[in-house]
């Protein structure tokens, strides 16, 4: 069993904190599966007001589920389609303030109101996309992709192929 102290001061104590238990969590595990699945319980427990933390997968170009935390999800989401697709399509981080303003959103669970979803690279392969619901209104903010993408430059050694 783990438990982490994880700071309850500001964001980048937060994120400093979130990387020092991803390292431990994920540092001698090669399963990729594993590996993504206790980041996204650890995503879930430390992360405030989401109501859906997890990952998709690239295969073969395509999104496809992988582990997750929260309500049962879209199973694939094709490259280029609602904020998931659109940043595997445009290796971009998506934060989306008002899910209902973005064009073509897919809608998993009807309470997610913003989203922030960062696209997992390793050695300049997509491995797939970290992708955080909130059902509040701009929940995420620069700091918070600012984190996720250190989170997840140190996952993505770890989950690649």
């Amino acid at each position: 069993m783990y438990d982490f102290t994880i700071a309850d001061g500001t964001k980048s104590d937060l994120y400093r904190d979130l990387a020092s238990a991803l390292d431990a969590l994920t540092a001698d595990e090669p399963d990729a599966i594993a590996n993504m699945a206790n980041v996204a319980a650890l995503i879930w427990q430390y992360l405030p007001h989401l109501n859906w933390a997890g990952f998709y997968r690239n295969v073969n170009d395509e999104l496809v589920l992988g582990p997750f935390q929260g309500k049962a999800a879209c199973i694939r989401i094709p490259f280029g389609k609602g904020v998931c697709g659109t940043a595997a399509e445009t290796r971009e981080t998506q934060l989306v303030e008002d899910v209902h303003a973005f064009p073509g959103h897919i809608a998993c669970d009807a309470a997610s109101r913003s989203e922030l979803v960062v696209p997992i690279v390793s050695q300049g392969v997509l491995i797939g996309v970290l992708d955080l619901d909130s059902p509040e209104p701009a929940r995420f903010d620069a700091g918070d992709a600012a984190g996720c993408e250190a989170l997840m430059r140190i996952l993505a050694p770890r989950i690649a192929g």
